[in-house]
């Protein structure tokens, strides 16, 4: 029973992970990180991500324009980026060694303390990966809430907004911490009690025991 317990762990914080990791990567590339609308002419949207910006028109569609510059982004967007990547980097690195730490691959199952070791640091891992996922889309965040807010720019200035791309890494970095969090519970939850192995062991060793027989040489 614990055995299937500590499986089902395993397999929802390994989804959870797999999951914030295919939305910390394309919240990477959403170029819906920050949005203007503007009120005097509401048939055109803009969209600012982390590689370009983007025009749609309902005319036209949408129409987007690479960053001519990396040094010419604001310090939040060029850090972002590093940030992202490392998240990246993080999460499918967390995935591939708790996925070999997992009881669900056969490959050395008599190694029990190094597929412990193994998925205790995948989820370690995935946490880093979930943390830096959450501090750039919370700067982006912070800083457009304080431009939003900056009484000094005058009223009929458009404003930029949250975009999609913020809440798609909000929720990437929670299920990246989620998901590491189930995966090391999965791996304190190995231990099984030594008076387990110490009964196996004198059975294997003594089997006249097994049959009621205190002489082994009966």
């Amino acid at each position: 029973m614990v055995l299937i317990f500590r499986r089902v762990i395993q397999l929802v914080g390994f989804s959870l992970s797999l999951l914030g990791w295919v939305l910390s990567c394309l919240t990477t590339y959403l170029p819906q990180w920050k949005i203007l609308n503007l009120e005097l002419n509401e048939m055109e949207n803009w969209t600012m991500g982390l590689w370009q910006t983007c025009v749609f028109q309902e005319e036209v569609g949408m129409q987007c324009k690479d960053f001519d510059s990396f040094l010419a982004l604001p310090t939040e967007l060029r850090i972002s980026r590093i940030l992202m990547f490392l998240s990246n980097g993080f999460g499918v690195l967390g995935l591939l060694v708790s996925g070999f730490g997992s009881d669900c691959l056969r490959i050395g199952e008599e190694q029990g303390k190094l597929k412990k070791r193994l998925m205790i640091l995948g989820g370690i891992l995935l946490w880093l990966a979930g943390i830096i996922a959450l501090i750039p889309v919370s700067w982006v965040a912070h800083i457009t809430v304080q431009e939003f807010w900056d009484e000094t720019i005058p009223d009929i200035v458009p404003r930029w907004e949250f975009g999609v791309a913020l809440f798609v890494g909000w929720v990437a970095g929670f299920s990246l911490l989620l998901g590491g969090f189930l995966l090391n519970c999965a791996a304190f939850s190995t231990q099984v009690p030594s008076g387990h192995y110490t009964v196996a062991e004198m059975q294997a060793q003594c089997p006249h025991l097994e049959a009621g027989n205190t002489d082994p040489k009966v």
